[in-house]
């Protein structure tokens, strides 16, 4: 309602404008006119008296004296041109002659001569103020051209301007008397239909899922708020009944997620030791003198893999909690050395500058992180292609980097956001909990893990994590 008042003042303001401008316009084109009519009135009378001969030569002398008289009494400057536009006679005659125009421009005299009724008006600009000059033609008694009358009309517009003035004055205490109604009536009216909304508005902000609800009892109210409060008494119902159908659907959801997380914890574990028990199938050799050596370290690797394992179904035993994360210093190269010999050496190049590369971390999620990544980079490798997979360790001031670059299909587009969502798989076998679980391990160690991906040619992920 207030906006409204302020809008119709504005444009009503505007419209007065513009109505006062056209009107100033008119007003003194129209009176230009009415003097110039009996400005020749008055200058034919003066041409039927003369005793003179009506000739443009003598135009000075009929009006030696005559020209002052009918500009006094006509309150405004007259000025006689010869045809070819140059003065004749001026009522002001006794001012400098650089105040009055000598010459007539080409422009009005052509506009004179080619016109129908042989008048034109020039407007111009002096000292600050607006002119209108009216130029046409005097006439002897046979209608033949003797001379050009010429009006300087200065357009006063103080009376006018006065007169708009006093009525922005009344508009403006008009409309401040209906601003000052217009805040009190959308004030009480907006307090009287809010009133009910509010206590609804109130209610609906207490609505929680979790606890019961009451419903809104306000007493007589109009039809469209009763038909309000009747909907949120429904949808009370409504939740309270979907309250118990999530917290039992929360539920199984819950532990066939634990499930699933679990069984894949599991796997994981698995997988690099059957790798490690085909390894040292293969490479088994009596005689070799390094035997006892390589024994130890396959039985290592089983060893934590089977504390791997261990830890995870101790976490079960406690709600599905994941094994506890835990800093220890390592040897990073180490670690990922004996993370990657479970694997076939012809697929995998392992790339660092140096042998030492110490930082804390878990040597078990170390491991974890590794394996996962390089298990999924052989796996999106196609048939029929050559696995190339190289992971790269490097180590900067206080940052190091594991990367694993593979030549398999990519990612494609639609699945680059979706890659690290849980349950998201593109392998017809797997829960897709793995780049999930490994990016929260990361995360937890205030790390970081990104990717880069072409379609067709391969993909390299990057884990960054600080040294301490």
């Amino acid at each position: 309602m207030v906006f409204l008042v302020l809008l119709a003042s504005i444009l009503i303001g505007l419209v007065a404008i513009f109505q006062y401008s056209e009107e100033t316009q008119d007003y003194h084109t129209q009176r230009l006119e009415r003097k110039e009519k009996s400005i020749k009135r008055h200058i034919d009378f003066v041409i039927r008296e003369t005793t003179y001969e009506v000739t443009t030569n003598k135009i000075p002398l009929i009006f030696k004296e005559e020209i002052h008289k009918v500009a006094d009494v006509h309150n405004i400057q007259i000025n006689l041109y010869d045809l070819e536009g140059s003065i004749l006679k001026s009522s002001k005659a006794t001012l400098p002659q650089d105040s009055i125009q000598k010459c007539i421009s080409t422009n009005v005299l052509n506009k004179l001569l080619n016109t129908v009724n042989h008048r034109a008006v020039e407007d111009r600009e002096e000292k600050g103020e607006h002119f209108q000059s009216s130029y046409t033609y005097i006439t002897d008694q046979n209608f033949k051209p003797l001379a050009i009358l010429n009006l300087p009309y200065l357009e006063n517009d103080d009376f006018l301007a006065k007169e708009l003035y006093e009525f922005f004055e009344r508009l403006g205490y008009t409309y401040l008397f209906m601003l000052f109604i217009a805040v009190g009536l959308a004030y009480f009216l907006s307090k009287y239909i809010t009133k009910s909304l509010k206590t609804i508005s109130n209610k609906i902000n207490q609505t929680r899922l979790e606890k019961r609800n009451e419903k809104i009892d306000i007493g007589a109210t109009t039809q469209e708020i009763g038909t309000l409060v009747k909907s949120y008494n429904s949808m009370i119902d409504e939740l309270e009944e979907s309250a118990v159908k999530l917290a039992t659907s929360e539920r199984e959801q819950a532990w066939r997620e634990m499930a699933k997380q679990v069984a894949h914890e599991i796997k994981n574990p698995l997988t690099p030791m059957r790798l490690t028990v085909q390894s040292f199938q293969r490479k088994f050799n009596p005689e070799d003198p390094e035997i006892l050596n390589k024994l130890d370290e396959y039985s290592k690797t089983l060893i934590q893999q089977i504390d791997t394992m261990s830890s995870i179904a101790s976490a079960f035993s406690n709600f599905a909690k994941m094994p506890a994360q835990q800093k220890e210093e390592i040897n990073m190269v180490e670690v990922l050395d004996l993370a990657l010999d479970i694997f076939s050496e012809d697929t995998i190049t392992f790339n660092c500058q140096t042998k030492t590369i110490i930082a804390n971390f878990d040597r078990t999620q170390l491991i974890r992180v590794v394996t996962n990544l390089v298990k999924n980079a052989l796996q999106a490798i196609p048939d029929g292609r050559t696995p190339e997979v190289i992971v790269e360790l490097q180590e900067y001031n206080t940052d190091i980097t594991i990367s694993v670059s593979d030549n398999g299909t990519g990612i494609l587009k639609e699945n680059i956001d979706k890659i690290f969502e849980p349950k998201f798989t593109t392998k017809s076998s797997g829960m897709g909990l793995g780049l999930a679980m490994i990016k929260k391990i990361v995360e937890t160690y205030n790390g970081t893990l990104t990717f880069t991906t072409k379609e067709n040619i391969g993909t390299t992920f990057l884990v960054t994590f600080p040294k301490d």
